[in-house]
């Protein structure tokens, strides 16, 4: 067996074929009509005061604030539109590496416009103004928590009511990306390598009788 540096560099030089080989997991997953679920989830590259001197992967990271986590890092976001299955993970459909400061909502914005007939559920950072249009003229229904309003100490019991459903339902799935990243070809093994041996054992898991 390798030496672990060994190990690793192997994997790295491998990290451009992690993206292709997802994308050809999920293309054998068979289509389900469960509920999209939408989230990011920063992969920190350096916390706080270190992320100034931070210049791993500089052609993607950058800076930005984690709210859930109260973080500020140097680094990028993982974003993703899953398809709910019970009791696993979810099955992604969309996935988005961008630098840390791109906004949830404007990335969700992006892809938007090729979801119809759907019920997505994603947390308070999706909540738009047009929410109402777009369920009207696209059937797109977008569930989030609700918001305080300003000055506003409670929320109503139908308010709590959807908000802890919509958390029910939405599944975490940061635990993939908990790690340590030293460079670019590290990152994309990172994400990319992580998320294609979930599928892939989660797939075969499927297979065994």
């Amino acid at each position: 067996m390798p030496s672990y540096p060994a190990y690793v560099m192997r994997l790295n030089r491998l990290a451009d074929l992690f993206a292709p080989l997802l994308e050809r997991i999920q293309s054998e997953v068979p289509p389900t009509d469960g509920k999209l679920l939408v989230d990011s989830f920063p992969v920190a590259l350096a916390r706080q005061g270190h992320r100034f001197k931070a210049c791993v992967a500089a052609n993607i990271a950058d800076h930005g604030y984690c709210a859930t986590k109260k973080l500020y890092f140097y680094g990028v976001r993982v974003h993703v539109i899953g398809r709910k299955q019970a009791g696993t993970l979810p099955t992604p459909e969309y996935i988005g590496l961008l630098p840390a400061s791109a906004p949830d909502g404007k990335v969700f914005d992006q892809i938007r416009p090729v979801l119809k007939q759907e019920e997505v559920f994603g947390d308070k950072a999706y909540q738009r103004p047009d929410a109402a249009d777009v369920e009207q003229f696209q059937q797109l229904t977008v569930l989030t928590p609700v918001k305080k309003k300003k000055g506003q100490r409670y929320l109503d019991a139908d308010e709590q009511w959807l908000s802890t459903a919509v958390s029910q339902v939405r599944q975490p799935i940061e635990t993939l990306f908990a790690s340590n990243v030293r460079s670019y070809q590290g990152l994309l093994v990172h994400v990319f390598g992580r998320l294609a041996a979930a599928l892939f054992f989660w797939n075969q898991l499927r297979k065994c009788p």
